[in-house]
């Protein structure tokens, strides 16, 4: 290796110094700081008893609550994302095709709702779904229903709130893919005798699918750690990993056992994101 190679790389490694230090001093060490509180335990007086316990952890298997917390959580991330990506396709598709000159201001109105909050997005969705809600209220005038839906506080409601605040990403993901493709060789599928349904099955899904593998991790990610739309949509009461998470930490004080859901919902998230990509990929192949 020349000493200019040399050079090179310690100025390579001199411009990520201030980078990786942020990252070690905000990121790495909270994180291993939490991780040794999930191993303390819990003190009524002194809030956290410094030891060595694996009954945070115990606990979370072995009570039926937050078996349920992980599947609720698991099933709305699942349904959200699922949901985004069906609707966003269609929308990423033509964002990448058409030839308007409005694409900018269709890409902006896409982005718009990334620049309002969380809580009031969800404050729109309360109006919408309410007992005296928009919904409720045109349906019985129309005479379609004589009493309010039962909307809020619902599954249903969380994952159409927490689908909203998700699609964005799901789209601008996909159009960035789909504007990579090279459309000439779904034009010589179709020129070959392939259908339009053969052509998008076989030779357009294939090409894109990297990008809707990692839309679908990215907005799969996000909902597994929502907080603000279930709490809101869903009830203080609505089954969720960020909600009890938080419960435990900023309501009861208990700091190992907060702090070991912490973990499991990343060791959770990190573990499903990789199952769903590894037959995303599976079925793509």
């Amino acid at each position: 290796m020349s000493a200019t190679d040399l050079k090179r790389g310690g100025s390579a490694s001199a411009l990520l110094l201030p980078a990786t230090l942020l990252v070690v001093v905000a990121l790495v060490a909270p994180m291993l700081t939490l991780l040794r509180y999930s191993f303390n335990a819990y003190d009524p007086i002194m809030l956290m008893r410094e030891t060595f316990t694996l009954e945070n952890y115990a606990r979370f298997f072995t009570e039926p609550y937050y078996h349920e917390v992980i599947l609720t959580t698991l099933a709305v991330a699942f349904g959200a994302s699922l949901g985004a990506l069906v609707l966003g396709f269609p929308l990423a598709y033509f964002l990448a095709r058409t030839k308007s000159r409005y694409k900018s201001l269709l890409v902006v109105l896409v982005v718009f709702p990334l620049l309002v909050g969380n809580v009031v997005r969800a404050a729109g969705w309360i109006a919408l779904f309410g007992s005296r809600g928009i919904l409720n209220v045109t349906l019985m005038k129309l005479g379609l229903i004589e009493s309010p839906l039962e909307i809020m506080y619902t599954d249903w409601a969380v994952v159409i709130g927490t689908l909203s605040v998700v699609m964005p990403f799901m789209v601008l993901s996909l159009q960035s893919v789909i504007e990579n493709v090279d459309f000439s060789v779904v034009d010589a599928a179709l020129n070959l005798g392939a259908t339009r349904l053969q052509a998008f099955r076989l030779v357009f899904l294939p090409l894109v699918m990297p990008g809707v593998t990692a839309g679908f991790a990215l907005i799969f990610i996000l909902c597994m750690n929502a907080y603000a739309t279930p709490y809101l949509l869903g009830g203080p009461g609505y089954k969720m990993m960020a909600p009890a998470l938080y419960e435990q930490i900023s309501v009861l004080s208990n700091w190992p056992f907060g702090s070991a859901l912490a973990f499991i919902l990343m060791a959770t998230t990190v573990l499903a994101t990789l199952f769903v990509t590894r037959v995303a990929r599976g079925k793509a192949a």
